[in-house]
């Protein structure tokens, strides 16, 4: 049994790992972070925030599901169509900041221009940190199941270890991409900074829902 759990502790974070890798759980940020002109702090934050909501409702999803008696193939199914739901979401809120960026680009008075800006980084922050919050982290409810196996401790574990190894990715590859987009520079590029940002969203949505990741 000790073997086992060591073996199901070194799955938990290899799984992680790699599905922390999808697009969707760093381009999102990578991409309006350039529009937004977000500092390197605010972007490390909101991402660990996105992050720690993103696996907490899993883990407490899953618990839930443990105490009620839930069948595994259930709880996958209401993940899997959870997922669905938030991508559609993801893909709407990217084709709406894209128009909303190319009327914005194309206007020509400048009035209310900061108020305006304020208004989209708020709508935005918190927009795009309830998306990522809803997307459920499939893999994370069997692993949580196989502790179970193992007692409260085994499900705490697992938890943690998914966890910790997902926001770290989160936090890694957002803020490498922050590095990389200060590197875009040009008129275009900022006059249609949030066109951009909203085309990059949508198909990072279209990308991870066809792939199936």
């Amino acid at each position: 049994m000790h073997d086992s759990f060591w073996v199901l502790l070194v799955s938990t974070l290899s799984i992680a790992f790699f599905h922390a890798l999808a697009p969707d759980h760093c381009m999102p940020f990578a991409a309006i972070v350039k529009a937004q002109n977000w500092s390197k702090m605010k972007l490390a934050w909101i991402t660990f925030l996105s992050g720690l909501g993103h696996v907490g409702i899993s883990i407490i999803f899953s618990i839930f599901g443990i105490l009620l008696g839930f069948s595994l193939s259930k709880l996958k199914s209401i993940e899997g169509h959870r997922g669905e739901l938030v991508l559609w979401l993801l893909i709407g809120f990217g084709v709406a900041y894209m128009l909303w960026g190319i009327k914005k680009a194309k206007e020509k008075k400048h009035t209310h221009l900061e108020q305006d800006k304020l208004k989209a980084k708020t709508v935005a922050v918190w927009t795009m940190f309830a998306v990522i919050v809803l997307g459920p982290c499939e893999p994370l409810v069997p692993l949580m199941f196989l502790g179970y196996n193992y007692g409260w401790p085994g499900v705490i574990t697992v938890g943690l270890i998914f966890s910790i190894v997902t926001i770290i990715m989160m936090l890694t590859q957002s803020l490498l991409a922050f590095m990389g987009i200060q590197l875009i520079k040009g008129d275009i590029t900022e006059r249609y900074a949030h066109a951009l940002a909203g085309l990059v969203i949508a198909l990072t949505g279209v990308f991870v829902m066809v792939m199936g990741i």
